[in-house]
């Protein structure tokens, strides 16, 4: 467990906005800053940072939190997890405790695959630079890339030796279990039950989490035999799920952001070697068709995307097929290409920075144009390749979601394919019309399954009146529990110790306001008032979303609105008597009614005429209670 004074210390340093623009590409408002939601495909901005209150808002998906509980949805990190990348950010010395529940096997189960990565990529790293064999053979071949000590270093590059066990004897000696050498890949099991290295007599390129972790590994072969294959990568595990990363996004975030561009190449030493020459902005696909999920990480830091292809005219043809994905996404999408027999490594290795630069500059095209220049010459005079085309050319148009963006391209596509620009919007309007009919199909579809569902299914949970009073108490504790007293006939106590002196005799049921009561009860009893942070930064996150949401609002009230309107809007401080008994009351009426509900259930059922007796005076009492609240409430309760 981490000590309370370095979490505390850890909180003081965290700027949440700081901490978010890492991640997601941050706009000021107001006071408030926006942004695209990381959880959620929207295209209005809805997640809202504010670091007045030191939280996150997103309206889309409805979470909420601190820059801690952020990582954690975003990153899956556990609460220690966060609050160490944090502090290695900042850079705090993190001093622990020992961790007895029960439970720790469980959460460390994450964190060990990472300590065993770690130790592999650090193994990789030393064997390649610090033993003969490493040095005679792998980093000869990365000087021979023009890869240098600078780009080694960073990129963590490394070595396995060509050895059975070589990796695996020095982890199980060092105290590393068999469980993660295996789980995390870099260990083999064979039929007997011992182990052997994975990535034996390859160069090892590591892959780095969105935070800098290694995750996994991808190994390259220097041997020409055509049996062994030539890249080996990880497996799919707890930590490493390949569809959602991207190579080189690490080190690439900061760059994209700034340049407001991503360059996406498909190996990793195209990364290396464009970033080694000072153009930073650049990720790979690690291997792998490019995702949806990768494609939103990207969405993050930019709505530019650039890819750059090498050479091969059949790989060109291929990878298109999958750019539409890009579209629909609603990234703008430019291509370049590099001489035939060229890539991106090779290319810069050639012609040097600027000449890069210059390249893709004077060669990019928007994508729609140029797999439409590209189709045609593959074409030719064939007039039955040239309508396959067209409608090819339609359907990737009919991708975007900007209508506006749509028409313009629809307009240069007429002119390369020397077509009516009607007759390709009829058939762009049929496409849209045919995907909104399937789409409305589906939807009518699930509809009738939800309809249809059997009745013993769990269903959607109503907001009960109760859960609405309850979230009342908290979000007035929330914000007013630390103010004084000046009422009439009660003066000199805090708003925070009355009502939890008042809500003494109140069980509370919905298990999050119930636990931050409790909470909040315990640090006044120990002499403390509890404020906003104490709950926004707390490790329990189902108290940090009923917080945030709480005091998240959408919209504010500009300072022009009652010049402009003429419409006051009431505030509540104005009598805070009221506000505070009022809630206090609301809740206690409504705990009331249900214990009123349940007498007379217990009255109907009861035989038994003594029962009876005792349950009509209860019921007696607490129809006075009810009569006392409503007397303040200034309500009437019919009989």
């Amino acid at each position: 467990m981490i000590t309370k004074p370095t979490i505390d210390r850890i909180m003081e340093s965290t700027d949440i906005v700081e901490v978010i623009g890492e991640f997601v590409q941050l706009k000021k408002r107001g006071a408030n800053y926006v942004g695209l939601s990381p959880f959620s495909n929207e295209r209005t901005p809805s997640f809202t940072v504010s670091p007045a209150k030191g939280i996150f808002k997103d309206f889309s998906s409805g979470k909420g939190g601190s820059a801690i509980t952020f990582l954690m949805e975003l990153e899956k990190f556990t609460y220690p997890e966060a609050l160490k990348w944090l502090a290695k950010k900042y850079g705090i010395e993190v001093e622990e405790t020992v961790d007895t529940s029960e439970n720790l096997e469980e959460q460390n189960h994450r964190e060990s695959l990472m300590i065993v990565t770690g130790f592999a990529a650090k193994f990789f790293h030393e064997s390649l630079l610090e033993t003969d064999e490493g040095q005679s053979i792998g980093l000869s071949y990365f000087k021979e890339r023009g890869f240098t000590n600078a780009t080694i270093s960073k990129f963590e590059l490394g070595y396995s030796p060509d050895q059975w066990e070589a990796f695996t004897g020095d982890a199980l000696k060092n105290g590393y279990q068999e469980e993660f050498l295996v789980e995390s890949g870099l260990s083999v099991k064979r039929d007997n039950g011992s182990l052997y290295d994975r990535y034996r007599g390859r160069v090892m390129f590591p892959i780095h989490s969105f935070t800098g972790r290694v995750i996994a590994f991808g190994g390259r072969t220097l041997k020409k035999d055509k049996n062994v294959p030539k890249y080996v990568n990880s497996p799919e595990s707890e930590i490493y799920h390949k569809s959602s990363i991207l190579y080189g996004l690490y080190f690439a975030k900061k760059a994209i952001r700034e340049e407001d561009n991503c360059y996406l190449v498909e190996g990793y030493a195209d990364v290396l070697s464009v970033h080694q020459a000072g153009i930073e902005n650049v990720v790979a696909s690690s291997g792998t068709s490019l995702t949806v999920e990768q494609i939103k990480l990207i969405g993050r830091f930019t709505k530019n995307i650039t890819i750059l292809y090498d050479g091969d005219a059949a790989g060109i043809k291929a990878s298109l097929r999958g750019l539409d994905m890009i579209l629909e996404e609603g990234l703008n999408v430019k291509v370049v290409s590099f001489p035939e027999g060229d890539d991106p490594d090779s290319y810069v290795r050639k012609v040097g920075t600027n000449a890069f630069k210059k390249h893709i500059e004077e060669t990019r095209k928007d994508f729609i144009l140029y797999k439409t220049d590209l189709l045609l010459k593959e074409a030719g005079n064939d007039p039955i390749k040239k309508a396959e085309i067209i409608r090819e050319i339609v359907e990737s148009i009919a991708k975007i979601p900007d209508s506006i963006k749509a028409s313009v391209f629809i307009k240069e596509c007429s002119h390369l394919l020397q077509i009516d620009e009607r007759a390709l919007l009829s058939e762009l309007n049929k496409m849209r019309l045919g995907k909104a009919r399937k789409d409305q199909q589906q939807n009518i579809g699930r509809q009738n399954t939800e309809q249809t569902a059997p009745l013993d299914e769990p269903q959607e949970p109503t907001v009960k009146e109760s859960d609405t009073q309850e979230k009342e108490i908290v979000r007035l504790l929330l914000l007013y529990g630390n103010k004084m007293i000046d009422w009439d006939g009660i003066a000199n106590t805090y708003i925070g110790p009355f009502m939890i002196a008042e809500l003494g005799d109140v069980e509370f049921e919905q298990q999050a306001c119930k636990r931050f009561v409790e909470i909040y009860r315990q640090e006044v009893e120990n002499g403390s008032l509890p404020e906003e942070q104490h709950f926004i930064h707390h490790q329990d996150k189902e108290i940090v979303d009923l917080v945030v949401t709480l005091l998240a609002t959408k919209y504010t009230l500009s300072e022009n609105w009652y010049e402009m309107h003429k419409i006051l809007v009431p505030d509540e401080q104005v009598n805070m008597k009221a506000t505070i008994l009022g809630a206090i009351f609301h809740l206690k009426k409504q705990k009331v009614g249900k214990i009123l509900e349940k007498l007379r259930s217990e009255l109907q059922e009861t035989k038994s005429e003594t029962d009876q007796d005792i349950l009509l005076n209860q019921y007696v009492h607490m129809k006075k209670v009810e009569k006392t609240i409503s007397d303040y409430l200034g309500s009437v309760i019919l009989k």
